[in-house]
């Protein structure tokens, strides 16, 4: 959709054909027994610019999103909030008036940040975040609570097995970028209406056309028919196209798990977004508070581990009991559902494979967010691949 945009934009009749009922991909509302449901708990950062654009020029309102400024807020009282200073003032106030954190702990993050931000977070050699982690000693309470976290959240792969590299990029541009870039941004709004569904009418209104339920199947009838093809799949999508493409990489991939749980319409968590340090449960939102879905509550579980063993109902339960614990006096949830996209996205390791924008197919180009070599696969990452296709495909890149 953001390659649609984009050329729709320049002036482009664009057809855009999408197999599923609705366009967005893996960042789009479904329906679940009756619930409208978004199939994944997405949030965004002030960092991620090209979103951001394109949520403009689509005309989504300001308000679809709750604007804060970086709060990690868990329910065993750790909280760390930026400060509304120039970066990387900001986050290095947060850090020295966090709690539960040791004088030390304190001065190390800071260090950790100043480092990295000498070196323009360019690392001379990749590996894992944990590997890096150890090197600058920040495994501690600090890695419990704020780096690991943050590495699961930004490139949904486990410290253990995470680009070191990729890590200090994602670094760079939130917690070190410019005013605002790491304000969080919470979704007041599903997925579809974010951005899918907005892309869909600008591109209507340009005189571009948006075919769903339709699957393609031979890449030469569309050469034969349209001038430029961008191809947006995701990466295990283009192995039938092998015999076009030429050898396809093999990629590992992730998965994101997001439980609902519906309460009394009295249940609410005592900040939009709360972190759970211990269990499967890694951030739980309020859906009451952001898009008035009062009494819900969206448990998030991002990379791989125990829970993929789970039935839903095991994991529901699971997530419930965590729950539990973190609010007391909790009642049992009148319903759950739980969504899993175990190819959410590409393992995001060190040398990880590459492949695309270009191809050996002239006119045939690639976007997904597993095309950009420098940042982490993400909605931004996705963005910023359907822009860079577009581009290509216009000649202006």
């Amino acid at each position: 959709m953001a390659a649609a945009v984009t050329l729709a934009q320049a002036g482009v009749k664009v057809t855009v054909l999408e197999s599923g009922l609705v366009p967005g991909g893996r960042a789009r509302r479904v329906r679940s027994e009756g619930q409208e449901l978004d199939n994944g708990q997405h949030i965004l950062v002030g960092a991620y610019g090209e979103l951001l654009r394109l949520m403009r020029l689509a005309g989504v309102p300001q308000d679809a999103v709750l604007r804060l400024p970086l709060e990690l807020r868990y329910a065993d009282g750790f909280a760390l909030r930026a400060l509304w200073l120039p970066a990387p003032l900001g986050l290095l106030g947060g850090l020295a008036f966090a709690g539960k954190l040791s004088w030390s702990e304190r001065v190390g993050a800071i260090r950790f940040m100043l480092t990295l931000r000498k070196r323009n977070f360019v690392l001379d050699r990749d590996s894992t975040v944990s590997a890096l982690l150890d090197e600058h000693r920040q495994n501690g309470r600090i890695g419990h609570y704020l780096w690991r976290p943050l590495c699961v959240s930004a490139l949904n792969t486990l410290p253990e097995q995470a680009s070191a590299r990729v890590f200090a990029t994602a670094l760079r541009d939130s917690l070190a970028g410019e005013a605002g870039a790491s304000d969080l941004l919470l979704p007041r709004v599903d997925l579809s209406k974010l951005f899918p569904e907005p892309a869909a009418e600008f591109v209507r209104s340009n005189g571009g056309e948006i075919r769903t339920e339709t699957l393609v199947r031979d890449l030469d009838s569309l050469r034969n028919e349209y001038a430029r093809v961008i191809l947006a799949v995701g990466p295990h999508q283009l192995k039938p196209f092998a015999d076009v493409l030429g050898d396809v990489p093999e990629f590992d991939y992730q998965p994101i798990y997001t439980c609902y749980l519906q309460y009394p319409e009295t249940v609410k968590l005592p900040f939009p977004m709360l972190g759970l340090a211990e269990g499967l449960v890694q951030w739980a939102f309020d859906r009451g508070a952001l898009t008035g879905e009062k009494g819900r509550i969206a448990c998030v579980i991002s990379a791989q581990g125990d829970h993929q063993q789970m039935t839903q109902d095991e994991l529901a339960a699971t997530c419930h009991r965590e729950l539990a614990r973190a609010l007391r006096h909790l009642p049992e949830p009148r319903w759950s559902r739980v969504i899993g996209e175990k190819r959410a996205t590409v393992a995001c390791t060190p040398n990880r494979p590459r492949i695309g924008p270009e191809t050996r197919v002239p006119g045939l180009l690639l976007a997904g967010d597993y095309t950009d070599a420098e940042y982490p696969p993400t909605l931004e990452a996705a963005v910023r691949s359907g822009v860079r296709a577009a581009r290509l495909a216009l000649g202006t890149q």
